[in-house]
């Protein structure tokens, strides 16, 4: 999005997440990042940055290395009156149907434009290097949702790729087909042409409380069928928390342990039913997992078996929920631009031009206190309702400018694709 951030974005990070925004680091403090985090899609071979490296066996080699000389996260005691082998009958259950996903694709190397020149080739010829195709690869994990082949993935896994297999637990490997994939979530479906699958259960992502069992299956440093447990260590984590405020996505927060290669496979509760697809970790942290909740995997692969796309209503906003420290900041801070009379609500930092909320009157500086009748104080809240609206709908906001109320109806638009 350029300088732009999506509804909901805290603009202490979502201001910072590019480098050319690193000019706002120096004027004001409230709107530093809080915290620098390194963060590591779980796709073997894959980056943050949508980067699509080549997997080599030396480098799996050496971060297995490393792994075995880190401290290993213990699973937690087991309950009194609980089966000590629970999660040997969840495995049992849910394991044919976690899948491996390799994917490759082919890249063009780009020489500098002066060695293309008529007269350099003329008199050097075959000298001058060439330029010359590569293979890229990638690995993840993904789980099988219908008996007829239907696969639920991280889109990081299969981006750009021109080939997809799909190796099952039972040892064949058939040509997968991604039927859409969406950046914003980093969900993606692959279709296989098979009959009869194992399948997964799916649970309920927004009935998760910490401190729950939580149990990956995956293939992590291409161990195939790798299973670890651990438990919820927090739900509702922001996209900007964990540091990849180019997505749009609450994680849930495990302590499982997952590793590069885990992307796109299930994160299961004690019963065997998924909660959650894993998708990055912190690197250099111990015990600091993430997974997208499965309610919003099944909602964006809904729409994405249907049209292969996905729709995200936003309204074209940078927002920061106020407290009274914030606003002492945000006041004493010349370099603003702003005056904030409230200490709570949500504070438009930003307006895009010629987005939903700049048509529908919205201004920067106003403060959003209710949103179709219910407070809000955090922009994470305002986000989800977006993401939980319609495009072309109605959305009433509440706000306050210069002391006074003011209401407004804003008809959220569709993510513009360029934007992501």
């Amino acid at each position: 999005m350029q300088n732009q951030s999506r509804d909901g974005e805290n603009p202490s990070n979502s201001i910072l997440h590019n480098a050319s925004n690193a000019k706002y680091q120096n004027h004001a403090p409230w709107k530093k990042a809080t915290a620098s985090l390194s963060l590591v899609l779980l796709g073997s071979g894959m980056t943050l940055a949508g980067g699509y490296l080549a997997g080599h066996s030396r480098q799996i080699s050496e971060s297995a290395s490393n792994l075995a000389g880190s401290r290993v996260n213990a699973a937690p005691p087991i309950a009194a009156g609980t089966d000590p082998n629970f999660v040997i009958g969840v495995v049992q259950r849910v394991g044919p149907a976690v899948v491996r996903i390799n994917s490759s694709r082919t890249v063009k190397a780009q020489i500098p434009e002066e060695f293309n020149d008529p007269l350099l080739r003329r008199f050097f010829g075959s000298q001058l290097p060439e330029s010359q195709d590569r293979v890229e690869r990638g690995t993840g994990s993904g789980f099988i949702i219908s008996a007829d082949g239907r696969i639920l993935t991280n889109a990081h896994v299969v981006d750009g790729a021109d080939t997809v297999t799909v190796t099952l637990k039972d040892g064949r490997t058939l040509q997968g087909k991604v039927l859409g994939k969406d950046e914003l979530t980093d969900v993606a479906v692959v279709k296989i042409q098979a009959n009869n699958l194992p399948t997964v259960a799916l649970g309920n992502s927004d009935q998760l409380q910490p401190g729950e069992w939580a149990i990956a299956i995956g293939n992590p440093l291409g161990l195939d069928n790798t299973v670890t447990t651990g438990i919820i260590s927090a739900t509702g984590r922001t996209s900007n928390q964990i540091g990849a405020p180019d997505k749009r996505v609450e994680f849930i927060q495990t302590d499982a342990a997952i590793n590069p290669g885990n992307s796109g496979g299930p994160l299961l509760n004690s019963r065997g039913e998924v909660i959650g697809m894993n998708t990055a970790i912190i690197q250099g942290a111990q015990g600091i997992g993430f997974a997208i909740p499965i309610n919003t995997a099944q909602r964006i692969s809904t729409q994405l078996i249907a049209t292969g796309k996905v729709q995200h209503p936003y309204l074209g906003i940078q927002m920061i929920g106020l407290t009274p420290q914030l606003k002492q900041n945000i006041n004493s801070d010349p370099n603003s631009g702003l005056s904030v009379e409230e200490d709570k609500g949500v504070l438009v930092v930003k307006v895009v031009p010629n987005s939903p909320a700049a048509k529908a009157g919205v201004r920067a500086g106003d403060v959003i206190q209710k949103l179709n009748g219910e407070l809000v104080t955090d922009a994470s809240g305002v986000q989800k309702a977006v993401e939980n609206s319609q495009v072309g709908g109605n959305l009433r906001l509440e706000l306050r400018r210069n002391g006074q109320s003011l209401n407004l109806a804003v008809q959220p638009g569709a993510f513009p694709t360029q934007v992501q």
